[in-house]
């Protein structure tokens, strides 16, 4: 059997790279990203909690306005999730590096934070190279488990902010949110392969 000619994605089409009000709620939440940093820096744990908040809340505009408006677009699809990337890494890191008499983000959870994302970043990669650009949305479980990981870090700065020292429930979140991103991992992978074996047919 002939194999198919693989279709490379880019330039791609003006309706598919242009802003649009969903895409501008998302790049809203990439700007916050230093801001938020800055606070956790600085230990301003009130500010921090309002502002990862208003972020978290323009991730669920851009997919409500994308929806009520039917304008999806390829330039959106692509930064809405390296925005949620950004904003749970850069939180997560920061979280490590400031020093807190509370709680101490473990060294491990980090590296498996960082080295999922950067999986699903060149799973996906390799999809656009091979044409498989419509593989690229996000599902059910990678869509609860980025609810989840946001959720756990609203937690911590509540946590820091009203300095409460929750050692068990802070080892259940922490329990929860490596099960969701190891599963959700492993759907991906699953997902990735089973297209790009479908594509060499």
């Amino acid at each position: 059997m002939m194999k198919k000619k693989r279709v490379f994605v880019w330039p791609l089409p003006a309706d598919q790279s242009r802003m649009t009000l969903s895409t501008l709620f998302t790049i809203m939440r990439i700007m916050l990203i230093p801001i938020i940093v800055y606070a956790m820096l600085n230990h301003m744990w009130g500010i921090t909690s309002i502002l990862f908040l208003c972020a978290a809340l323009t991730d669920l505009l851009d997919g409500w306005l994308a929806r009520f408006y039917n304008d999806h677009t390829f330039l959106g699809a692509c930064l809405d999730p390296i925005a949620d990337k950004l904003l749970i890494i850069s939180c997560f890191f920061t979280l490590a590096f400031v020093q807190s008499p509370l709680f101490v983000v473990p060294s491990w959870f980090l590296y498996i934070v960082l080295i999922k994302e950067l999986l699903i970043i060149v799973g996906a990669s390799v999809l656009v190279l091979t044409g498989l650009t419509s593989a690229i949305r996000p599902t059910m479980l990678g869509k609860i488990t980025t609810v989840i990981q946001m959720t756990g870090i609203m937690w911590l700065f509540v946590c820091y902010y009203m300095h409460w020292i929750l050692v068990n429930m802070y080892w259940v979140i922490f329990s929860i949110l490596l099960f969701v991103i190891l599963l959700s991992l492993l759907q991906y992978g699953v997902i990735a392969i089973c297209m790009i074996l479908k594509k060499s047919e």
